[in-house]
């Protein structure tokens, strides 16, 4: 087999820069298991009682949930019942997305510490236009709660398939 000289130095170049690769372990939540300080490389263990020592649980994977909303007041029924999504990352937070009026508000979701039910979300869209919301969870894929948007208008919200 016969190598040309500038696939020879491309080849030799990338696994030169690639050599410099480090990995670092990941808490659930995306942030370093390590702290500043702490050097790991080939042939050393993380001290014992470190993040990086103990097994990582990985939590489940994210389900998207239907969410309806179903007016609990006249100003509510104007608009009838809005239907958004909401993402629960398995991790005690989530993304709620849902078009209010011809808005689109974006927002998230968060377990209320102490409780892993019971929870409060809250959502913005560019045109200025809020909610917030409090629920709770019967189950990871089921729950529901209130929602009062920056008009006054009050929602009984479903959340589940």
């Amino acid at each position: 087999m016969r190598f040309h000289k500038p696939v020879a130095i491309a080849l030799a170049a990338a696994a030169s820069v690639l050599s410099g690769c480090y990995v670092i372990p990941m808490n659930p939540d995306g942030s370093p298991a390590w702290s500043p300080g702490m050097v790991w490389g080939p042939g050393t263990t993380p001290p014992p009682g470190t993040a990086a020592s103990q097994p990582v649980q990985q939590p489940a994977s994210a389900a998207t949930l239907r969410a309806k909303l179903y007016p609990a007041n006249d100003l509510a029924t104007q608009t009838g019942v809005v239907s958004g999504t909401v993402t629960n990352m398995m991790s005690g937070k989530g993304r709620f997305l849902l078009d209010y009026r011809g808005e689109l508000l974006s927002g998230e979701a968060t377990r209320v510490a102490g409780d892993q039910r019971k929870g409060v979300a809250s959502a913005y869209s560019p045109g200025g236009s809020y909610m917030s919301c409090e629920y709770q969870m019967s189950t990871p894929y089921q729950g529901a709660g209130t929602c009062t948007f920056s008009n006054g208008a009050r929602y009984q919200v479903h959340i589940g398939n």
